[in-house]
């Protein structure tokens, strides 16, 4: 059976920008749909099935950021690049904060864009199929991750709301228990070869999920290892939930 050609969503209210990005990303073997607004992209969203979103931060009709932070409020999981024109950390680090997987400054060039559209995929891709021949879950210090559903409840049973992007981070560290994974490492391993070692996206992450999850019972799930990275030192156990 033929593998469909992947469907990426450029939203951006500049039409030479669109008009540039659809047809260089066309040419990399993907199907682009435009939109040009919030309202635009929403219609897209409800009528076609959409792979991925490059989403401008600045919209006629809305904030990209409002955006994304409103699509993962209703459980919307489609990944997220967002492109902005605004230099500041903090700005970045409110994307990813709202739910982003990545993020590209403008100007940038088409070929990053793509290595990066690439990348998100690759990771999504391989989350799934790390997760289809067995169903299981991880307990870790009172909580329990569900990669198929990708949630992570309290020992009351309460939901912990993640993004995309940190529940793929911490799927990694659960993954691999006590490792010390260096940022280059967590960097190749959630954006990819495309990662810039100078990007700050592994420990805004982490910091969100220390403030999400450390708040259970122990307090310290993750040790800052000085010149090293960054390791998970609490014990996890894997369920099997396919018998």
């Amino acid at each position: 059976m033929k593998e469909r050609t992947p469907r990426i969503l450029v939203a951006d209210d500049d039409p030479e920008i669109r008009k540039l990005l659809a047809r260089y990303i066309e040419a990399q073997s993907f199907r682009v749909l435009l939109a040009s607004s919030r309202a635009e992209l929403r219609e897209r969203l409800a009528t076609d099935d959409i792979d991925l979103i490059v989403l401008d931060v600045m919209l006629p009709d809305g904030s990209g950021l409002d955006i994304c932070r409103d699509l993962r409020a209703e459980r919307n999981t489609v990944p997220i690049i967002l492109l902005t024109a605004l230099k500041e950390d903090i700005d970045r680090i409110l994307g990813l904060e709202m739910g982003a997987d990545d993020y590209l400054g403008k100007p940038f060039n088409p070929r990053e864009l793509v290595a990066r559209i690439r990348a998100v995929l690759r990771r999504r891709s391989e989350m799934t199929m790390l997760q289809s021949p067995a169903q299981k879950a991880y307990q870790f210090d009172g909580l329990v991750a569900n990669p198929q559903l990708r949630s992570v409840v309290d020992a009351q049973g309460q939901a912990i709301e993640l993004t995309g992007a940190e529940f793929d981070l911490l799927q990694i560290f659960l993954d691999r228990p006590g490792r010390v994974l260096s940022r280059d490492q967590l960097l190749d391993l959630t954006h990819g070869r495309s990662g810039n070692v100078l990007d700050r996206s592994i420990d805004v992450l982490v910091s969100r999920l220390r403030r999400k999850l450390d708040a259970s019972e122990t307090g310290r799930l993750f040790k800052t290892v000085r010149n090293g990275g960054y390791q998970l030192v609490v014990k996890v156990e894997v369920q099997d939930l396919s018998s």
